[in-house]
């Protein structure tokens, strides 16, 4: 199956490595940092979500009108809007983008957090909120008679959207989490489920709850997996980890200053993911063939934060160890998010590239050979 690569639509030039350069949302910036996606290689950005940062929507907009190619991903918190709204401004965004936009729902897993913009529930009531929703938004994208909704979180009558995507069905649905509510919810609606970067026994395992999830909820199909990292990489293994143990010094020197504690809590975290992996970082600094943890560690396993480290070939190589479990949708982000980005795209995702391209003719030889032999 082929395989995507998503990375980072930051609207700064701000990581948990430096203090960002100008304004939360620099135009010049945003779009430099997308079109370098766009040229090396990268299928998708992410447009990610935070309570204080630039709406993601018009960010996307933004973008959508100054690429060609590159797909779109917007995160969205069900408690910022009504179903009915959300599901008109993405289809004008699938409109605006000719077809290349798929949203990532996020439940939230931080009360404080949620707190911010007024979302009062506990974990479990948020996804089950979350669960409605998209079913909502999904019959709005796809419904062309009006219809009436009684839920346990929303209520309205003869509604009707106007405007629908380009994408039919509809564009693709993603999702996360790491907990038995987020496999339920996810496993029944998304087209995308999304894990953060373990070690490859644990993510196996987590591919594994998606599928007994979706099959409880009726599917036929399963969600494609996408797996997130930090990449550092160099042309040595030895100049690798050397930047890898900068990198640590960098990011512990912003931690020292404050600069990380307003958006995720770096130590005792709620939700499941960053829960998992901090107990990774806790079993060892390093595992498998390149997935190091010590930059989750330091952040208190916020979000996206286990490293992958080498050469390109070697980042590549542990890259197609996941691939080889099932996962075909790629997420990374460097430390300097520009330089980075492009380095990744210039140096690892065409050795990824070729190496599915041959294992995918593989199996389709060994495929017609066995019906041969049948």
């Amino acid at each position: 199956m082929p395989v995507e690569f998503l990375g980072i639509a930051a609207t700064h030039d701000g990581s948990e490595v430096t203090p960002r350069s100008g304004a939360s949302f620099d135009k010049d910036y945003t779009l430099e940092l997308a079109r370098a996606h766009e040229e090396y290689g990268w299928d998708r950005v992410l447009f990610a979500y935070g309570s204080g940062s630039p709406d993601p929507s018009p960010a996307a907009a933004y973008v959508a009108a100054h690429t060609e190619r590159l797909q779109l991903l917007v995160a969205h918190r069900p408690n910022v809007s009504y179903p009915t709204f959300a599901a008109k401004t993405f289809a004008t965004l699938d409109r605006i983008s000719d077809g290349r936009l798929a949203v990532h729902f996020i439940t939230g897993g931080n009360d404080h957090e949620q707190r911010r913009e007024g979302d009062t529930l506990t974990k479990d009531e948020r996804y089950a909120r979350t669960r409605e929703y998209i079913r909502i938004v999904k019959k709005v994208w796809t419904s062309r008679e009006p219809f009436d909704h009684e839920g346990a979180h929303y209520r309205f009558q003869d509604f009707v959207s106007d405007t629908f995507p380009v994408q039919q069905p509809h564009p693709r649905v993603s999702f996360g989490g790491s907990s038995p509510a987020a496999y339920a919810a996810g496993g029944a609606e998304a087209d995308i489920y999304c894990l953060w970067g373990e070690p490859l026994a644990q993510t196996a395992e987590q591919v594994a709850s998606v599928k007994a999830a979706a099959a409880a909820a009726g599917r036929t199909d399963v969600p494609r997996i996408q797996v997130a990292f930090r990449p550092i990489i160099a042309p040595t293994e030895e100049l690798a980890w050397e930047k890898a143990h900068h990198t640590l010094a960098r990011i512990r020197a912003r931690k020292a200053g404050g600069a990380l504690s307003r958006r995720h809590p770096l130590t005792s975290p709620q939700n499941a993911g960053s829960q998992r992996l901090l107990a990774v970082a806790a079993q060892g600094e390093r595992h498998d063939r390149a997935l190091w943890t010590p930059t989750a560690a330091e952040t208190g396993g916020a979000g996206n934060s286990t490293a992958l480290v080498g050469t390109p070939e070697t980042v590549a190589q542990a890259l197609l160890d996941y691939y080889d479990l099932g996962v075909t949708i790629l997420s990374a982000r460097g430390y300097d998010l520009l330089d980075d980005a492009i380095d990744f795209g210039r140096h690892v995702i065409p050795i990824v590239r070729e190496e599915v391209a041959k294992r995918d003719a593989r199996r389709g030889t060994e495929r017609a050979a066995e019906r041969t032999a049948s």
